[in-house]
């Protein structure tokens, strides 16, 4: 049977892409995706999440979708990723599918039946926080997704990791809001990260 693995990376960035990651592969295969060593790819470093991405290409495939800065500005983030994860499911038909959950446990039973709702294909659906440690198949989604948010985040120049508890990054945020100049296209200017920095700015601490 075809499985695959959905996780993210850029979620809660305020730069850059969020990137869906998928990967598939035959169940038969897991065993020796699983060997690769991959896992949780916050938990590997640059260099060994860019060496597992030949072994896994090898043993299954792997598919990205990518949702621009001004995508998420425009629209609702939760509904974006759903639509994404519906497309690389009905692009690959997967008997089963592991999703590291993108919603509060709570939410999970919801978030399920709309993306079946959304879905031209029926498979198996599991759903569950922490995935990325608990399924292979996500394990590995997990990895090529945080390698191509990497690279995309790379491009852009030194501008940190782009998440909000990046200093380099809030400095750079603060310096392009003090030029006066439109934002570039990459930044999400509706994150709140965008507010603190306009009203730090406003409101130097100590005066």
């Amino acid at each position: 049977m075809l499985v695959m693995g959905i996780d993210e990376a850029g979620r809660g960035a305020v730069l850059g892409p969020l990137v869906l990651g998928a990967y598939a592969c035959d169940d038969a295969a897991l065993d020796a995706v699983r060997a690769t060593g991959v896992t949780d790819s916050k938990l590997l470093s640059p260099a060994r999440r860019k060496a597992l991405v030949a072994p896994l290409e090898a043993l299954g495939q792997g598919t990205l979708e990518l949702i621009p800065a001004a995508a998420i500005d425009e629209g609702n983030v939760n509904d974006l990723e759903l639509r994404a994860m519906a497309r690389l499911i009905d692009l690959i038909g997967p008997g089963r599918v592991w999703i590291d959950a993108p919603v509060n446990p709570r939410g999970i039973p919801r978030f399920v039946r709309a993306l079946r709702a959304s879905l031209r294909c029926r498979p198996d659906l599991v759903v569950e926080p922490k995935a990325d440690l608990t399924w292979t198949a996500v394990s590995a989604a997990s990895v090529l997704a945080k390698v191509r948010r990497d690279a995309e985040i790379e491009a852009l120049g030194p501008v940190g990791s782009g998440y909000p508890s990046d200093p380099t990054t809030c400095a750079l945020l603060s310096d392009l809001l003090a030029s006066g100049q439109p934002l570039p296209p990459w930044v999400r200017t509706r994150w709140g990260t965008l507010a603190r920095l306009r009203q730090a700015a406003l409101f130097p601490e100590g005066t």
